[in-house]
């Protein structure tokens, strides 16, 4: 069952085609990765989907839902997060409220509970910092719960940001290039940290680069080139495309 529908999306800057009538579904649970070439459009449609940019044609449809054009908060709190090719932690604030603040789409508590500290608003304060606490155990991060978080390592940064954006209990997760400027033991924490989220029951849509983890972990894959969609296979049937080949490699 589709979780996430793509149909024939497509966006102009000018006279740039970045995305040019590209359909696809995501199925629910699945791990699911777009690839290509730089500029052929993959986080062009990560902005799309998660309403940085509205589509000049086609519709994004989030459990039978048109969601074209919301703002990227609205999205958020519908249960899409994504993370950013660059790392983007809240450097000066310590871990624990990186994630924290993660939690902000869930928060039910009103203004005028925060206002008067209600015990309404006390409860799932406590709440929110026990379920920060939790997911930094299991993600390995919980010894650098009060440390800013711009003195964590590269790769440890990079987790940050995936745990902080799973704070927001998403049911899709996009995530732009996770493992870009890790080395590789950072990369195999990375390959089995996307396992543990999808044993949660987070569907996940990755773009990235490094082809050992696209082929490792991805159930399917989408192949972009100059904003157009080549291919679509499991990652064996990709592996052997002529299309793909050439669009990385040429022709001879």
């Amino acid at each position: 069952m589709g979780i996430l529908s793509i149909e024939d999306l497509s966006i102009n800057f000018g006279g740039l085609v970045a995305v040019d009538h590209v359909s696809f579904e995501v199925k629910r649970g699945e791990i699911l990765s777009i690839i290509g070439p730089n500029g052929s459009g993959k986080t062009t449609i990560f902005n799309l989907i998660s309403g940085i940019y509205k589509p000049t044609t086609g519709k994004i449809l989030f459990k039978d839902k048109l969601i074209n054009g919301m703002k990227p908060h609205t999205v958020a709190f519908m249960g899409i997060a994504r993370t950013f090719q660059n790392v983007r932690p809240f450097k000066q604030m310590t871990v624990l409220e990186n994630v924290l603040v993660g939690h902000h789409p869930k928060v039910k508590s009103l203004f005028i509970d925060d206002l008067f500290h209600t015990s309404k608003q006390r409860k799932e304060e406590v709440m929110i910092r026990e379920q920060a606490i939790k997911l930094l155990d299991l993600f390995h991060l919980k010894q650098y719960i009060d440390e800013k978080a711009e003195n964590l390592p590269y790769g440890d940064q990079r987790r940050l940001e995936i745990v902080r954006a799973l704070a927001s209990e998403p049911e899709i997760m996009l995530l732009d290039e996770p493992a870009a400027g890790m080395n590789p033991q950072e990369t195999e924490d990375l390959i089995r940290l996307i396992g543990q989220i999808k044993d949660l029951g987070i569907t996940i849509v990755l773009v990235e680069h490094d082809m050992k983890v696209v082929m490792d972990i991805s159930q399917r894959i989408i192949v972009l080139d100059y904003g157009k969609k080549i291919a679509e296979g499991v990652p064996e049937e990709i592996r052997k495309n002529e299309r793909v080949i050439e669009a990385y490699l040429g022709k001879d």
